[in-house]
């Protein structure tokens, strides 16, 4: 990794995984117009939920425009693992949107990849941006991806109580089985 990042627009950089991070999950969502109902923000958010989530957004956005200068390290060991991780990140990704999008709309989302983590978006876009953090060797692209899960660890609570006040005891339950992250311990709440 250099200190000071390459910036080269080229046919083979990073932006080739960002249209993946974003058009995949779009094209789900089309297929299933469903999901703009369900999607959206959870009322209650407070002011400083509402900060860090257009933060997180911001963030997200420049890390895809700053992909468009960033040369991919191919045929490195940088970029091999990176692409297994953004892969990973990616399947996990769709695993997810496709779970909530089969859930139905009065059911909180508890099957699938929701089994493991309650927050498996999120989880997903941390480990796509870690990989391509590492596809390309960027300290940059590494430091958006942890300060997005910082980040989306405070949005989250917002999301938890908006889902405890709609779903109930069910929600409640679900959380005392499901850790917050994949690989992480149970919540104690």
């Amino acid at each position: 990794m250099q200190l000071i990042p390459v910036f080269k627009i080229g046919i083979i950089n990073a932006w080739i995984f960002a249209v993946c991070y974003f058009l995949i999950p779009l094209l789900i969502m089309l297929i299933n117009r469903r999901a703009y109902n369900k999607l959206g923000n959870p009322s209650g958010m407070n002011k400083m939920e509402k900060v860090m989530g257009n933060i997180a957004t911001i963030i997200i956005y420049i890390a895809s425009l700053y992909s468009i200068f960033l040369p991919i390290k191919l045929e490195t060991a940088w970029f091999y693992i990176g692409l297994f991780i953004f892969i990973s990140g990616l399947s996990i990704l769709i695993i997810a949107i496709i779970n909530f999008l089969t859930t139905p709309l009065d059911a909180p989302v508890t099957k699938g990849i929701y089994s493991y983590s309650r927050n498996p978006m999120y989880f997903a876009t941390f480990i796509i941006f870690l990989g391509i953090g590492i596809a390309t060797a960027s300290w940059v692209i590494l430091l958006v991806a942890i300060i997005f899960l910082i980040l989306t660890n405070i949005i989250t609570n917002s999301e938890e109580r908006f889902c405890k006040e709609i779903y109930g005891d069910t929600y409640k339950e679900y959380l005392n089985r499901t850790s917050r992250w994949i690989g992480t311990p149970k919540s104690s709440k």
